[in-house]
């Protein structure tokens, strides 16, 4: 049933802007909970590599006396990825566009990772 509200969650995402290309609730162990992901993408890969990269914005984060992490973004020549915390153990992980209006898609994602936080009480 939790995995049917996270897909939901992910629709109303992906469908809040025409840039937003896919979405997923990762655990923070790496492991995909809930995924839209376009065909022939791997989703426990991009759990994995996920993972890897939370781990290591953490890590950078507390080195660098920023304190608690808030998200990644990583952005590539054809599009970007942000991982946002959705709680202790679960992070958001959004592809968009390179086009995106960013500040729209980060608001969304925000709102969406509160939600996946609600569920997952």
């Amino acid at each position: 049933m939790q995995e049917k509200l996270l897909t939901s969650i992910l629709s109303d995402l992906n469908s809040s802007s025409t840039d937003i290309t896919a979405s997923a609730v990762i655990s923070t162990d790496g492991l995909p909970i809930a995924a839209l992901l376009p065909g022939g993408v791997d989703a426990d890969r991009v759990g994995a590599m996920s993972a890897a990269l939370l781990a290591l914005g953490n890590r950078t984060s507390r080195e660098l006396q920023c304190d608690e992490l808030e998200q990644v973004m990583v952005k590539g020549k054809h599009g970007y990825i942000l991982l946002i915390q959705a709680g202790d153990d679960n992070v958001l992980a959004v592809t968009a566009k390179e086009s995106a209006k960013l500040g729209l898609i980060l608001l969304d994602a925000r709102r969406a990772a509160k939600s996946i936080v609600d569920v997952c009480r």
